[in-house]
């Protein structure tokens, strides 16, 4: 989104949480046991920085440019530097989900991600996110290398569910819909497409877009005629200003709102990605393109741009309603 849960992490309040993760193996999740509730500190991401961070001093806190979302700040400690994203207003289930998302991209070992270790809710309101910080270089680097990792983690991460997550989570500060289905163009069509538009018609009385748009979602299934989807890692919300490289010019990317889909899904912020053909070069090299790749591009970027108008506004609804105009013709429906 173009601003900016279940495992070994302790939450706060009445978040349902499991036991604290060590800073060598955050988040070993035990699906089936209890969850537990954490107690409550005045200052939790102080606390948790100086026993389970291993740190005895915190040299300095810093406040980082970011997303209007959520407020970033750099604690520099003398066990190393620690990244903490806040949120004034909404709880922790939203860290939940990004934190799950970092983890599972983080364990196949394919591009960087900052690796999570505790979600939990602010004493007076709101939530947190403790993060390894990784010191960024330039902001734009080897397109090939980002192409090439990012094909490397939809290969490595499939699921055998089907497409969905774990939990629902968020697509800038809108709820994603994950439940697991077994078929990808009904899941597009009900969690992606379908969501956006039922809240274009209750947030904007928009009864056109609504009416044209699940108009298409019930008819996607020739776009994908011949080609073999798999439920892919996905980053979920892949544009520029979540794309970065560490100092040693190695990509990373940042603050997902992951799930597993058709990989394609995967360039659907491609409108303000940047991405150019050294990165598609290097992509279909480990992930060989499909047919039909190009007469799905304005699909996967139409959940983008219905997302942008239920946040932002009208600004973003012609470009939706282009998009769907133009399937509604090709398809002939």
């Amino acid at each position: 989104m173009a601003v900016a849960l279940l495992g070994s992490i302790s939450f706060s309040s009445s978040m349902p949480s499991i036991s604290s993760p060590s800073l060598q193996h955050p988040f070993n999740f035990n699906k089936n046991k209890p969850l537990i509730v954490a107690a409550m500190s005045d200052d939790p991401v102080r606390e948790w920085i100086l026993s389970e961070g291993k740190a005895t001093k915190i040299k300095g806190i810093s406040p980082i440019g970011g997303g209007c979302i959520n407020r970033a700040t750099r604690y520099d400690t003398d066990a190393g530097s620690f990244f903490v994203k806040t949120n004034r207003s909404i709880g922790p289930s939203m860290f939940e989900g990004e934190a799950l998302g970092l983890n599972a991209m983080y364990e196949t070992g394919s591009i960087r991600v900052p690796k999570p270790y505790k979600v939990g809710s602010l004493p007076t309101g709101g939530s947190y996110i403790i993060m390894e910080f990784i010191e960024f270089g330039a902001s734009r680097g080897n397109q090939s290398a980002l192409g090439r990792k990012l094909a490397e983690m939809h290969k490595a991460a499939k699921s055998e569910k089907g497409f969905g997550f774990h939990v629902d989570n968020t697509i800038g500060s809108t709820p994603q819909i994950n439940t697991w289905m077994s078929d990808w163009v009904e899941f597009f069509a009900e969690h992606r497409l379908g969501y956006q538009l039922k809240m274009a018609r209750e947030q904007y009385g928009d009864p056109i877009i609504y009416e044209r748009g699940q108009r298409l979602a019930r008819n996607l299934g020739p776009l994908f005629k011949n080609v073999v989807i798999e439920p892919c890692l996905l980053h979920g919300d892949l544009w520029s200003g979540n794309m970065t490289y560490d100092k040693n010019g190695e990509p990373v990317i940042l603050d997902p709102a992951c799930y597993y889909g058709h990989n394609e899904a995967e360039f659907g912020m491609s409108w303000c990605a940047g991405f150019g053909g050294d990165f598609y070069k290097a992509y279909f090299e480990v992930m060989p393109e499909q047919p039909g790749f190009e007469e799905r591009r304005d699909l996967y970027m139409l959940y983008h741009y219905l997302n942008h108008y239920n946040l932002f506004g009208s600004g973003y609804r012609s470009s939706a309603m282009s998009i769907i105009d133009d399937y509604l013709r090709m398809l002939n429906v």
